[in-house]
């Protein structure tokens, strides 16, 4: 049985308990919030113990859920890493990046599993793809969202940029060779809408839009590569696949074009995408990744990595001075 503590009980830390208390194997001894009102509506509606000491509740933990403002994700990680305890860490791993870079260290140095909270990896949308053979030249993003004042303490690169930031890196697999980023605040003091064009370098472009200003939400992903296109709709779980027609295709609509290198036979396949809960696979995998000793899906150095190039947009806005 691993014991489980939760810093922070808000809007996603509740999510989080929720799928805690689902998953078999776990026991959740209890939880940390300064916010006197979130504790007592856990506590009523849970009859979970609320902890007043950090210390305490860690010490009698073996994972540490961090589900608190980014300016609490390092001080809290450490404490609990120090302590040798597992922790799972919402998305950014940390404010800035000396802080991510000395915790990166730490983890490892202490031999515990870490996973960052980039819960898009687990949308089954995109889960739909993952034995695809991929090497993308091209990726178009669009992450639009409602102006909501919960997570405006970061950028919109960080609050929603990072999500996809994280995808197209366990993607294309190569270094940044340049970055290109507009950006302008309109009702926070830093970027509330950002446009993002990345070279990497084994030529691969991706084009990334990020607002949390926006009518309408959105959240899709266009790759391209030899011979096929992969559309994904993370927001309304759909994903689709157009490319060539192999000998051992099934379940595709096809249909023959005229190219001028001859007729070729293109099919197009939309998966069936199951019902899932992002959130829930993603403890899942991370308590898999403790019982099994294995390998987190979405570890330290991928939170890290995210951060670095978030980061790196950030400088090139900042540089140019962001529009108010």
């Amino acid at each position: 049985m691993l014991k489980v503590g939760i810093f922070g009980v808000g809007h996603l830390g509740k999510f989080h308990l929720n799928n805690w208390k689902e998953i078999e194997g776990i026991k959740i001894v209890g939880f940390f919030d300064p916010s006197n009102d979130a504790a007592k509506e856990v506590t009523a509606t849970y009859g979970i113990k609320r902890y007043m000491d950090e210390d305490k509740l860690m010490d009698a933990c073996d994972i540490i859920d961090v589900v608190v403002p980014t300016d609490w994700h390092y001080e809290i990680c450490m404490k609990a890493v120090r302590k040798g305890k597992h922790v799972f860490v919402e998305k950014p791993l940390c404010n800035n990046i000396s802080e991510a870079k000395a915790l990166v260290d730490m983890v490892r140095e202490a031999n515990v599993k870490m996973q960052v909270g980039h819960v898009e990896r687990f949308n089954p949308a995109f889960l739909a793809i993952k034995d695809l053979k991929l090497n993308p030249m091209f990726i178009e993003v669009h992450r639009l969202a409602q102006f909501n004042p919960r997570g405006t303490e970061v950028s919109v690169i960080l609050d929603l940029m990072i999500h996809d930031l994280d995808i197209i890196l366990s993607l294309v697999k190569s270094g940044v060779k340049n970055i290109n980023a507009n950006g302008v605040a309109v009702m926070t003091d830093t970027p509330d809408i950002a446009n993002v064009r990345i070279e990497f370098n084994n030529g691969c472009v991706a084009n990334l839009t990020s607002s949390r200003i926006s009518m309408k939400k959105m959240r899709k992903m266009r790759i391209f590569q030899k011979d096929s296109y992969i559309g994904i709709d993370f927001l309304n779980k759909k994903t689709e696949i157009i490319k060539q027609r192999e000998p051992n295709d099934k379940n595709v609509f096809a249909f023959d074009v005229e190219t001028p290198k001859g007729k070729k036979t293109i099919a197009v396949a939309n998966p069936v995408i199951p019902e899932a809960n992002a959130i829930k696979l993603e403890l899942e995998a991370f308590v898999d990744s403790i019982l099994n000793n294995k390998p987190t899906v979405v570890n330290e150095i991928d939170g890290y990595l995210a951060m670095e190039v978030a980061h790196q947009i950030l400088n090139k806005i900042n540089s140019t001075g962001v529009n108010t």
